[in-house]
């Protein structure tokens, strides 16, 4: 059964996607973050940009980070954001 899942996204990754958020109704054959992130790269061009190289981003279910191996569950949120670095 497919669930609402908001995705908030950070830094260059908002810019590149052109928005801070949205809602999808997550499908029901997506379970792990990973998959979510080729299901996006298959309705947009700006998510091919973004999504084409994972190790460039970190991510967090409910405020917990994950991998993209994730499973999503009936999680709320998922951020994407770039690693942040210090100096």
């Amino acid at each position: 059964m497919s669930h609402e899942l908001n995705l908030v996204y950070f830094s260059w990754v908002k810019e590149r996607i052109g928005r801070e958020q949205e809602s999808l109704n997550c499908p029901e054959d997506v379970e792990t973050v990973g998959q979510l992130l080729e299901y996006l790269q298959g309705k947009d061009t700006a998510y091919q940009f973004v999504f084409a190289d994972v190790t460039k981003l970190r991510f967090a279910l409910d405020h917990d980070f994950v991998g993209p191996d994730a499973s999503i569950g009936r999680a709320k949120e998922l951020a994407v954001f770039p690693p942040v670095t210090g100096g």
